[in-house]
């Protein structure tokens, strides 16, 4: 098993070996590493790094589309979907980017439709809490948009009651996919 330094790598490139499975951990403990929750509280963790190479303009207005689709192993835990979304927020912010300049998107659907139900409906069908209703409440308080897919409630006859009140209902994933792309909003797949 290889073993490298945190220090060594850059952000982008621990994501890039995180995301393509390289078959190897860096341990969250390694030293000298810092993380932070500059807008998000508890969710999606961001090391800052002011030196790297490629860094987001303070006075740029980014606008990404999250399409979030993985369901969850665990149903007491966020979906890591959404916590994601939570760590593009920290990301930048920690980079200096303004809240304001941040117009993201979360359409949730397939699998991870389950992470939008309101409280009593997610602890009816898995016996919890849902952990998904705190972290949704700070991606909305960020200025984040979390959406539904309506044909996926229809799919899995959640009905329109059942939703967490955070959380616009959409036609469909596919329409949201098409209009936000149309306006400019970059695609980011989960």
């Amino acid at each position: 098993m290889k073993t490298f330094t945190i220090k060594a790598l850059g952000f982008a490139a621990l994501f890039t070996l995180a995301g393509a499975g390289a078959g190897f951990a860096i341990p969250a403990h390694a030293a000298g590493i810092q993380w932070t929750y500059p807008a998000i509280a508890g969710f999606g963790s961001a090391h800052p790094l002011p030196h790297a190479g490629v860094q987001p303009s303070k006075n740029k207005v980014y606008k990404a589309l999250f399409d979030v689709t993985k369901g969850f192993k665990d149903p007491s835990k966020p979906d890591a979907g959404l916590v994601h979304v939570a760590r593009a927020v920290n990301v930048f912010v920690s980079a200096g980017v303004p809240l304001r300049h941040l117009k993201f998107i979360a359409i949730v659907h397939g699998p991870a439709t389950w992470a939008i139900l309101n409280n009593a409906t997610y602890k009816k069908k898995y016996g919890v809490n849902n952990p998904n209703i705190a972290l949704i409440r700070a991606l909305r308080k960020a200025g984040v948009h979390v959406d539904v897919c309506g044909q996926a409630l229809a799919d899995n006859n959640i009905t329109h009651s059942r939703v967490n009140k955070d959380v616009r209902i959409d036609l469909s994933a596919l329409s949201t996919t098409v209009i936000y792309g149309d306006l400019g909003y970059a695609y980011m797949k989960q």
